[in-house]
């Protein structure tokens, strides 16, 4: 969700009012997944490398995140939506914690849907994260190196149980996935477009969407009607 401090200052505005809109684009994006029946979506709202940003800033960022959790937390009810986070939320300042623990717990029955933050989330963390379980499993006798597979490592990610990701799609202009889902990506169709995040609205949603379509998705094979 990328462009937020571009698109405030263009506009003369402080960088935190970017964020502050980009919380509103957050649900209506949610929103029109639903019209399309995708079920699982995943937002990069915060990155381990954001820490380096003005601590007022981060500040801000986590404030919006907690008023958007309490102000649409009933409304992932209403939809039936899981809300899950990946990442270290350790980090996180308390009150933000406490906040996301309660979405987590009031939406864990939730079937429809699943709503997954990705906070203090990096990449390359979440498999060195994941490679430290496996390795503590082997030598706790749990788990046999022979046995170890790609299905292991899925397991061991902040996304277990999420299928992979099918569409990428990274606003602003960057091009360039930034640490994100590295290995939930391996397969994902990848959209990059110039429309900053705050401006990412349902014209902008459904280009994506066709461009989507568009796409011959091979998965290392060969068209049918080149077979």
């Amino acid at each position: 969700m990328d462009g937020n401090g571009r698109w405030a200052k263009e506009r003369g505005l402080p960088r935190h009012l970017g964020h502050k809109e980009a919380c509103n684009r957050i649900i209506e994006v949610f929103d029109y997944c639903k019209e399309f029946d995708i079920k699982v979506m995943s937002f990069y709202a915060f990155s381990t490398e954001n820490w380096k940003r003005p601590k007022a800033e981060i500040n801000h960022l986590f404030r919006y995140l907690e008023i958007f959790f309490k102000k649409e937390i009933n409304k992932l009810i209403k939809d039936g939506t899981r809300v899950m986070i990946s990442g270290d939320v350790s980090r996180l300042p308390e009150k933000t914690q406490k906040t996301i623990a309660r979405s987590i717990e009031l939406t864990k029955d939730c079937k429809n849907f699943v709503f997954n933050i990705c906070l203090n989330y990096g990449g390359k963390e979440e498999l060195t994260r994941a490679t430290k379980l496996i390795a503590q499993e082997v030598v706790d006798g749990k788990l046999s190196i022979d046995k170890i597979s790609e299905q292991t490592v899925e397991d061991h990610l902040y996304t277990a149980g999420l299928p992979n990701v099918d569409l990428l799609v990274r606003t602003s202009g960057e091009i360039r996935i930034s640490n994100f889902l590295p290995w939930q990506l391996c397969y994902a169709e990848m959209i990059f477009t110039p429309v900053k995040w705050p401006d990412f609205k349902y014209e902008p949603f459904l280009d994506c969407m066709k461009e989507f379509n568009r796409r011959n998705r091979r998965y290392g094979g060969l068209d049918n009607e080149k077979a």
